[in-house]
């Protein structure tokens, strides 16, 4: 049995060798996971942000521009959003969990293609590579949400009546859907490559549809119970429950959605279990 080891100050060289573990050290594989996962994470981060100018800045400059163009946008046509009195806090609420959802099974599905020089060694294993994009996704990902709404409270005057259980949630929940979604793309891209761009053009819909624009209970009801099979809206309608204090969510079911991405991973994971072999070698 082998555990990685850091080789001086580049994550880059975290897993690259091998060194053997004593009988003690052995017996606890959960910490090995563990910290596994954590070199892998440091080599994700070091490859996409830390070769660019800017780092990490830039996580939080493309999802702060892409929702100031949507409220700017819609605040010229409409005197005022569906929610509240903040064109941004409204948008804002929408896109975030939407854009964490997004992020993860990207990050997901691609994490062996990524990871692929690193799974020759026994003791990365497939679900190491996964679990290490899907945290590192959202840690970013939370950062950036908490600076943005951050800045949203302090610089503008947007009524937030905050309620952190659904908002935490409801990023959980969107952090679990990625989690399922790229569990299972990533057995799907390897077997069927032309399946990245079947997704990339069902996914576009989906966004639509996922109540980023409006509100669930502004739609016509035979609308509504098409769109309530749609696990992200459920999100976004938990997300801005925690932000308007006045906004009742009914239509949410948390258990729907967990029962959804937690059988896109169990499906996922197994397909990966079985043909970890061949997808590594594609």
């Amino acid at each position: 049995m082998f555990s990685p080891r850091l080789l001086g100050n580049n994550p880059m060289q975290v897993v690259q060798q091998a060194v053997p573990i004593s009988p003690a050290r052995a017996a606890r594989p959960r910490f090995q996971r563990l910290r596994v996962i954590a070199a892998l994470m440091l080599r994700g981060m070091d490859t996409k942000f830390g070769r660019a100018a800017g780092g990490y800045l830039w996580a939080i400059l493309a999802p702060l521009g892409a929702t100031l163009l949507l409220a700017i946008a819609f605040s010229i046509m409409l005197r005022s959003p569906p929610l509240g009195t903040s064109f941004l806090l409204f948008y804002a609420s929408g896109i975030l969990p939407l854009r964490l959802y997004t992020s993860i099974g990207k990050q997901v599905a691609g994490a062996i293609s990524a990871n692929r020089g690193l799974l020759a060694y026994p003791v990365v294993t497939p679900l190491d590579a996964i679990f290490a994009q899907c945290a590192l996704t959202f840690l970013t990902d939370s950062f950036v949400a908490i600076t943005i709404f951050s800045g949203i409270a302090l610089f503008t005057n947007a009524d937030i009546s905050l309620d952190l259980a659904p908002a935490v949630g409801a990023f959980i929940l969107a952090g679990l859907l990625g989690l399922g979604v790229g569990t299972l793309n990533c057995v799907l891209f390897g077997f069927f490559p032309t399946w990245k761009n079947v997704w990339s053009m069902f996914s576009r819909p989906i966004f639509l549809a996922s109540g980023v624009f409006y509100l669930y209970d502004s739609v016509p009801t035979a609308f509504q119970a098409i769109l309530w099979w749609n696990p992200l809206i459920h999100i976004t309608g938990l997300m801005r429950s925690g932000f308007y204090g006045t906004y009742e969510a009914n239509y949410v079911s948390v258990p729907y959605v967990l029962a959804f991405a937690g059988i896109l991973f169990l499906l996922g994971g197994w397909l990966l279990r079985r043909h970890t072999s061949f997808l590594i070698e594609q």
